[in-house]
């Protein structure tokens, strides 16, 4: 017991803070994320979705909770939960790389926090884009459903509504900033994954449910959940992949002092992204696809936007497969640019055994594609899994998301990320963490 990696968790005071905080915040969502914003009959509401089963507009609705841990369909003050805000990253990272003078000013002192501030201001104006969308739609459920909006008055209903959900989603990135700074990190994406295995309970009841009811072939459950756990297998051994470059440093003397004279390598992971394409490229999609669905009924464009980006048909897949590889050369660029690394291997006197001096950055650029392509097919192939499981197999959408695809993506991927943070803080500690020898990594 002593060796257990969970006790130790809680014996290292830093880390039992971090984890207890991690909590708090995580329980502090999931209770905003149950609380009807104001105005709304929440009894309506739930039967009203209830009635929607396959349909386009339940499609929708089970993407949106998808994000948001179920908090769409209750009208909730999360109910936009961080999307808009990584919605607002995405074009910020894309404007910087467009205009060199937001660059250059990025990059100067006290840039990111100009950055940040940015993206919060942006954030804002993307949440009361959403939100007044939002009043449209429940404007047009109060009108299938008399009495679901219970204020007479539909302008203060639409103002309460507008500031209510905009400040929750604002709530809802400071909590995932505060897991950044004072939990276990990664705030944003422990807040999407919370509200995935919040929904996974009752998505697995609805499957059973189905099952018992004749609804669902049993045969079809044994072999989608058996596709699942192989595809959970493959993520695991896919992100613990790597390619290792090696650089080798000559000795230099400085002063009386000899540096120098050793070989390393640069770990490059064979999908260095992560998770974070499938995150963005969701995120991207779910902007223009709440505006359409919410305002179809006001313009005849807008209805025909909403029967493109229905998340079960073909064009809203291919659309979403783009953004993934498109994601996955961006994000890999920005975080892992190989001119700079270039540029620091040359300036501590390292270089790359084979490898010309001047022909490091191009070496580097070709491992990297050679890297992203197959790593970023590999999760469009994944994220597109829960359609076809639907198609073919007749699963309803709440439960064909949350099992598989990006769901299994973002649990797997985030976990992954957790541990090895929880392991690297257990072995500071000498304690030993979840492996005796720590998370490996397989060279490739």
């Amino acid at each position: 017991m002593a060796n257990n990696p969970v006790v130790n968790m809680f014996k290292v005071k830093e880390l039992r803070g971090k984890v207890l905080f991690t909590l708090l915040i995580l329980a502090i969502f999931r209770l905003g994320s149950v609380l009807t914003i104001p105005g709304i009959n929440a009894t309506l509401l739930m039967q009203y979705f209830d009635t929607l089963a396959n349909s386009a507009e339940s499609a929708f609705a089970s993407y949106m909770n998808f994000f948001a841990g179920g908090a769409f369909e209750r009208f909730s003050v999360f109910m936009l939960g961080v999307m808009p805000y990584i919605s607002t990253q995405i074009i910020l990272q894309l404007a910087l790389v467009i205009f060199p003078s937001l660059k250059r000013i990025a990059q100067e002192e006290g840039g990111q926090q100009r950055v940040q501030s940015w993206t919060r201001v942006g954030t804002i104006i993307v949440c009361l884009i959403q939100s007044l969308a939002i009043t449209v739609y429940a404007d047009s459920i109060n009108q299938a459903v008399p009495g679901a909006i219970i204020f007479e008055n539909k302008m203060y209903f639409n103002l309460l509504a507008i500031l209510t959900v905009t400040t929750g989603s604002m709530i809802t990135v400071w909590l995932g900033d505060q897991i950044t700074a004072h939990g276990i990190g990664n705030g944003v994406s422990m807040i999407i994954f919370a509200g995935i295995v919040a929904r996974l309970p009752s998505a697995v009841w609805e499957l059973i449910t189905a099952v018992r009811n004749d609804e669902i072939n049993v045969v079809f459950v044994v072999v989608a959940l058996l596709m699942f756990l192989v595809v959970i297998g493959l993520v695991v051994y896919e992100q613990s992949g790597e390619r290792k470059i090696p650089v080798h440093y000559a000795k230099r003397v400085v002063g009386r002092k000899m540096y120098g004279g050793q070989s390393t390598y640069i770990p490059f992971k064979i999908n260095p992204s992560g998770v974070i394409p499938i995150i963005f490229a969701s995120s991207f999609l779910t902007f223009p696809l709440q505006i359409a669905n919410s305002l179809a009924g006001r313009a005849t464009w807008l209805m025909k936007v909403s029967a493109v980006l229905n998340p079960l048909g073909v064009w809203y897949n291919i659309i979403e497969v783009l953004l993934i590889i498109f994601f996955a050369y961006f994000y890999t660029q920005v975080t892992l640019n190989p001119t700079e690394i270039a540029k620091n291997i040359r300036e501590n006197g390292g270089s790359i055994p084979g490898i010309r001096t001047d022909k490091t950055e191009e070496y580097l650029q070709r491992v990297l594609n050679r890297l992203i392509l197959p790593g970023s097919l590999y999760l469009a192939l994944i994220a597109i899994i829960p359609t076809v499981v639907q198609i073919l197999f007749k699963f309803p959408a709440s439960i064909s998301m949350l099992m598989g695809g990006t769901s299994l993506l973002i649990l797997v991927g985030v976990d992954l990320d957790t541990m090895a943070q929880v392991e690297a803080l257990l072995k500071m500690h000498h304690h030993d963490g979840f492996t005796k020898k720590g998370l490996k990594s397989r060279n490739l």
